[in-house]
């Protein structure tokens, strides 16, 4: 079931920086982690329900890759996001900014002789 727009204005209100403001990675989460627990509950009910499970593994994966960003561009965002909705996350080292700079192209020695 889809989210109603009451809620959806609550959770916009709660999570965004204005009571309007639905571009903010932290409002796309709190909108994402609500519809993924609204299917997780449907599929304890359902559990042959594999429609759902698939639309479920998108919403957790576009959540993951909303999170992704937010770590990359405001660190400090990311954790109260993730603290604030008790999101389990645990950024490896390949998904935090690189800080020394961009990677260098080492090209394949030609050791055919």
């Amino acid at each position: 079931m889809a989210l109603t727009p009451e809620v959806k204005k609550e959770i916009i209100a709660q999570y965004g920086s204005t009571p309007t403001d639905t571009g903010s990675p932290e409002a796309q989460v709190a909108l994402l982690s609500k519809r993924i627990d609204q299917i997780t509950d449907h599929l304890k009910t359902n559990p042959h329900d594999h429609h759902n499970r698939r639309g479920l593994l998108l919403l957790v994966g576009r959540r993951r890759r909303i999170l992704q960003y937010l770590a990359k561009t405001d660190i400090n965002r990311y954790r109260a996001i993730i603290e604030k909705l008790g999101i389990r996350r645990q950024l490896s080292k390949t998904n935090l900014p690189q800080s020394d700079g961009p990677r260098q192209w080492f090209p394949r020695l030609n050791t055919c002789a």
